[in-house]
């Protein structure tokens, strides 16, 4: 069983940590209505999710959850939160989804996660899909993440990748109304297509 692991250098400079603690502090000011991330050292304000977007991770969540959630009827052994605040190196990222195995999830008392999660789902849209690609994916791989998703809505696609050492190897893609069995949850069967549909 591997222990906790931080997604920054504990050993960084005083200076470097004053100066993330600094940004933090005005981040923690914002109204709590409001999404955003600390990237660069800057405060990044974030858009609100469209309607497919949230019903798409709402759905996710809740079938992973009901399946493998610590008080769960299914496999269990895993705690699933909805855009969590994690710090990842010198970055604050708030994920569509994370998940920490029950043994590694450590509860900050204040302030954000500091405890890499072992997997992360992005829903990807028109705005967010190239920072979530192109900066994300890097990051969270550095950072050993073990898992990740992202699920594009309008494609209706899912990819799943794997962490190899500070790469990401990609897994079989599938989309439209496949049924699936996607690491790290391939202890259930994954219905993609009710992830799409809308009621009525």
């Amino acid at each position: 069983m591997s222990g906790p692991r931080v997604c920054y250098d504990p050993d960084v400079s005083a200076r470097a940590e004053e100066d993330f603690l600094a940004v933090y502090r005005r981040f923690a000011e914002l109204p709590e209505d409001v999404r955003a991330e600390i990237v660069a050292g800057e405060v990044r304000l974030l858009p609100r999710p469209r309607p497919r977007h949230v019903r798409v991770t709402s759905r996710l969540g809740a079938r992973l959850e009901g399946a493998f959630g610590f008080d769960a009827d299914g496999p269990r052994g895993w705690v699933l939160l909805v855009e969590p605040e994690i710090r990842f190196e010198d970055e604050l990222r708030a994920p569509d989804l994370a998940g920490w195995r029950t043994e590694r999830y450590v509860e900050p008392d204040d302030g954000p996660f500091e405890v890499a999660p072992d997997w992360i789902c992005e829903v990807l849209s028109p705005s967010t899909a190239r920072t979530d690609r192109a900066e994300k994916m890097p990051l969270y791989a550095r950072c050993r993440v073990g898992h990740l998703w992202l699920i594009d809505p309008e494609a209706r696609t899912l990819e799943v990748y794997r962490r190899h050492a500070e790469l990401w190897l990609a897994l079989p893609p599938a989309g439209g109304d496949a049924v699936v069995r996607a690491e790290p949850f391939e202890a259930i069967a994954l219905d993609l297509g009710a992830l799409w549909r809308t009621p009525g």
